[in-house]
């Protein structure tokens, strides 16, 4: 195997694929890049057997072949290698010769035969969504994706699609994240997605409106961008019926500025360092909102303006968790829809039904 490649070409590549190695692996091989060099085309895979990585780089082959090599280890190298053209060729006793202008690199390399190979998927049967679109709906739903590993499928993020609608969910006991997007398609599809691998997934999408085409089995899901595919295992089990945990019925809303409201929280969560419950109480008054919170550091107290249709209560919550909600809300005007102290409270974007966020709040000892 000889080729020449561009560096930030083939670093870009490396940065891909690397997405998919976790370093928990017993198995040396899945430590290492698979690289296949065929006519005009680099292949490179990374795999941890849950997800599978593979982009194509552009070279010039001299000589095809294949080979498997460590990915940390070789990516340190081409990332501080002078940018210019890099020449990779195999030698003698498993050495891969890296040569780039006066650098001179053998490194040993494993034997591609090893390298496990990819599910294979009929991409026939597919959904097409834009990047932008899929990368926004995966940056406001993942942040409540259960950290416990007691309930596995709570940690991976429902993706559906049903009524011409793909919906992404995820919960964690404390919290409910819903994004909603139409979809010209009329599959029924309803699997649970690993939420890591679609935390990866997002870092690769670009906020372009280019579309990534989806791909499922029983077991696998595929995400196919133009020079990249991600596969990735599917988790098994169902997922919590989420639109029974949604009030049907609320007996107030509370418009409120939502940038307003999250500076208000975020200095008086200062003070609710104090434990892990980081709690913050709002007293709902007619015209106002006061959020408070005391601990052993000592107290705070905000107000700002709402308007409030309904009768005012005292409500308290995890600041943290309403801070991630409206970190991830993107209109200035939202609605915080409640029934009394001890029910959830929903939060939407004041003109926009794609996406709703429901909060438990911490019960007050009387």
């Amino acid at each position: 195997m000889i080729f020449t490649c561009e560096k930030q070409k083939i670093l870009e590549g490396i940065s891909i694929v690397q997405k998919a190695i976790t370093g928990k692996s017993t198995m040396p091989i899945l430590e290492g890049i698979y690289i296949k060099a065929k006519g005009s085309t680099l292949t490179l895979i990374a795999s941890d057997m849950d997800v599978s990585i593979q982009t194509l780089v552009d070279a010039t082959v001299i000589e095809e072949g294949s080979i498997v090599i460590d990915a940390k280890i070789f990516g340190e190298i081409i990332r501080k290698l002078p940018n210019s053209s890099i020449k990779i060729e195999i030698i003698e006793n498993q050495l891969l010769k890296i040569t780039c202008e006066k650098s001179v690199f053998d490194v040993v390399y494993m034997n591609s035969n090893e390298f496990p190979e990819l599910p294979q998927i009929n991409e026939q049967l597919k959904i097409s969504v834009n990047q932008n679109i899929l990368k926004n709906m995966i940056k406001g739903t993942s942040f409540a994706i259960a950290q416990e590993e007691t309930r596995p499928i709570l940690q991976g993020i429902l993706f559906e699609v049903q009524n011409k609608t793909l919906n992404l969910v995820a919960l964690d006991g404390y919290r409910l994240a819903i994004k909603s997007e139409f979809l010209d398609n009329d599959m029924d599809i309803d699997v649970v997605i690993p939420g890591k691998t679609l935390i990866e997934v997002s870092k690769i999408l670009e906020d372009i409106d280019e579309i990534v085409d989806i791909t499922f089995t029983n077991n696998h899901i595929l995400f196919n961008l133009e020079k990249t595919k991600i596969i990735s295992r599917l988790l098994e089990g169902k997922f919590i019926n989420y639109n029974s945990l949604l009030p049907q019925e609320h007996k107030l809303f509370v418009n409120v500025n939502r940038q307003e409201l999250q500076n208000a929280i975020e200095r008086a969560s200062l003070m609710a360092k104090d434990g892990n419950t980081n709690l913050i109480r709002l007293d709902i008054q007619q015209d106002n909102l006061i959020i408070t919170s005391n601990s052993q550091l000592g107290k705070v107290r905000e107000e700002i303006s709402i308007k409030l249709q309904g009768e005012g209560i005292q409500i308290a919550f995890n600041s943290k968790y309403l801070l991630d909600v409206l970190k991830n809300m993107e209109q200035n005007e939202v609605v915080m829809k409640m029934t009394s102290g001890i029910s959830p409270c929903v939060i939407e974007e004041e003109n926009n039904e794609n996406a709703k966020y429901l909060v438990l709040p911490v019960r007050l000892m009387r």
